[in-house]
């Protein structure tokens, strides 16, 4: 038979590692319960989006935007977003005919095509996407005549074009593309 001091110490040691293991499960569970320490951002005043666009206009990639957006390529393209710049702010149809159906050479944009819109040509990108997704596009012959929708337009120094985004594309009436809703809250 064991002596009782050792015993007592054996079980003072088993109440103290209970003790310990108890406090760390408890511990760990009121992190998990705690509520985020760093809120999703507030969203940028007047003030500070205006100082963040003066500081973005005085960088390097800001003055060689304000100088190619001055130039007379940047004033035509600038003027031919201009012409679609109502249809895509109230989301109506635009009549376009494909040109091409590839984009410049080198262009970075995901899918996409050449079409003329109002006499106008145009890169219609649908943006990088599952192939499947853009199957029915895939289909367009060159000189057909689309219904397109867009909820942008966007310019830049790298393309003679504007870039229109395509939301939704029907031909003869029938649907074949349409952007999926977001699903990231955004």
């Amino acid at each position: 038979m064991l002596p009782i001091k050792p015993i007592k110490k054996i079980i003072a040691g088993l109440i103290l590692l209970l003790l310990v293991v108890s406090g760390l499960v408890y511990a760990k569970r009121e992190l998990k319960n705690e509520s985020p320490k760093n809120p999703s951002p507030k969203p940028l005043t007047e003030a500070e989006k205006y100082e963040a666009r003066r500081k973005w206009d005085f960088s390097a990639d800001g003055i060689m935007f304000n100088n190619w957006a001055a130039s007379p390529a940047g004033k035509k393209i600038q003027a031919s977003a201009d012409k679609l710049s109502n249809s895509v702010k109230n989301n109506t149809k635009m009549e376009a005919v494909i040109r091409s159906l590839t984009l410049p050479e080198g262009a970075r944009l995901g899918f996409g095509m050449m079409v003329k819109i109002d006499n106008e040509d145009y890169i219609l990108s649908f943006g990088a996407g599952a192939s499947k997704e853009f199957e029915q596009l895939r289909s367009l012959k060159v000189n057909d005549k689309i219904s397109i929708r867009s909820h942008a337009i966007s310019k830049a120094p790298k393309y003679a074009y504007p870039i229109v985004t395509g939301n939704y594309v029907e031909l003869n009436g029938k649907v074949i593309y349409k952007r999926a809703p977001r699903t990231d809250g955004c």
